[in-house]
């Protein structure tokens, strides 16, 4: 398998751990309010990522050069950036919006290298 397809296993599955985490943690508190934050986590960390790496593993042709691993630090970065600035925005701090928004704006920079990755030709 590919050091990339491992690199985004091994940070899909500690996002994953992560998003359990809060999921017990509202469970337990009753308290919800950060729902948002631990749905982005699941989605856009553990199954995004999963997905990329999986991709990736099936397409070795596609998984080389730095390309790649460029897109993946985007796409963390994005990630983190993004849903750890919601779930503090969720707690009630407004100032956390703009960090949303960053993040959220290298998030889709990440998917559109994804994508320039999946088209390029071989």
């Amino acid at each position: 398998m590919p050091a990339i397809s491992q690199l985004y296993f091994k940070t899909a599955i500690a996002l994953l751990l992560v998003g359990i985490a809060m999921g017990l943690h509202m469970s337990i508190s009753g308290n919800h309010n950060v729902v948002g934050a631990h749905a982005h986590i699941n989605l856009l960390g553990w199954a995004t990522s999963a997905l990329f790496g999986a991709y990736l593993a099936l397409n070795r042709a596609k998984a080389t050069g730095r390309l790649p691993f460029i897109q993946y630090g985007i796409h963390v970065v994005g990630v983190l950036l993004m849903t750890g600035a919601l779930y503090v925005y969720l707690q009630g701090n407004a100032a956390m919006e703009p960090l949303i928004a960053i993040g959220s704006i290298l998030f889709a920079l990440g998917a559109v290298i994804f994508a320039w990755i999946i088209f390029k030709p071989e």
